[in-house]
């Protein structure tokens, strides 16, 4: 400990064992921030105090517009995509909308998906038969549990749900629907044999494209060295 007699103040110099351990930085944490308003003006510290009471608000709220949609579901029906790029094509996720012609094929016009919660997406084209055939799957599974009600009353037109299941209508709960599983056909591991040992796969691959490379030089000469023989 320092002392001075003028001032009478004492001073603790600070000890090994106070300081922090390792070759780590010296703790110089800033208790004392004026929260509100400072000399440089305020600060505009966000806080985020109301989250437990707002996560409470948004299902309250989702549950009262459930109810006051009854029986028509909240969501939509999206279709399933690809990822686009060749980093995440293997992925698959909900698209925008259904395609025109997913919607031909499921017989379903855009009008009439867009009033019973399909969602649809004009610009999009399939560039698979696979995605196509997935999609319209969705589709007719999803009209099969379709029941639409009447618009006035109790009339019901052509297309609208027969009256006895109108009266047992439940409306559906959660997201629907869900994404469908993605399953892994299996496969087995071919055992390796000398011939797969000695082949170059880089060698056979610069063969076959310089191949189709000069094939149409190679026709052509071939062409002409008839020609030549015949003359």
């Amino acid at each position: 400990t320092t002392c001075f007699p003028l001032s009478h103040t004492c001073y603790a110099s600070p000890k090994v064992s106070d300081m922090v351990k390792h070759n780590k930085i010296i703790p110089n944490a800033h208790f004392h921030k004026k929260w509100q308003t400072s000399s440089r003006g305020p600060l505009h510290l966000v806080t985020w105090l109301d989250q437990p009471g707002k996560k409470k608000s948004r299902r309250l709220k989702r549950a009262s517009k459930a109810a006051a949609f009854a029986p028509k579901p909240v969501s939509r029906l999206y279709p399933v995509v690809q990822c686009p790029t060749q980093k995440h094509c293997s992925k698959t996720r909900l698209g925008r909308g259904f395609s025109l012609a997913e919607l031909k094929a499921a017989k379903i016009t855009p009008q009439f998906a867009k009033t019973v919660g399909i969602a649809v997406d004009h610009r999009r084209i399939n560039k698979s038969a696979d995605s196509l055939l997935l999609n319209v799957q969705r589709l007719e599974s999803y009209k099969a549990k379709l029941v639409v009600f009447p618009k006035k009353g109790n009339k019901a037109k052509a297309g609208d749900t027969a009256e006895s299941a109108v009266r047992s209508a439940a409306t559906q709960s959660g997201k629907i629907p869900v994404m469908p599983a993605k399953t892994i056909p299996a496969f087995e591991f071919a055992p390796v044999d000398d011939k797969m040992k000695q082949a170059n796969a880089y060698q056979e691959i610069r063969h076959i494209r310089n191949s189709m490379r000069l094939e149409g030089v190679r026709a052509k000469l071939k062409k002409e060295r008839d020609a030549d023989k015949k003359n």
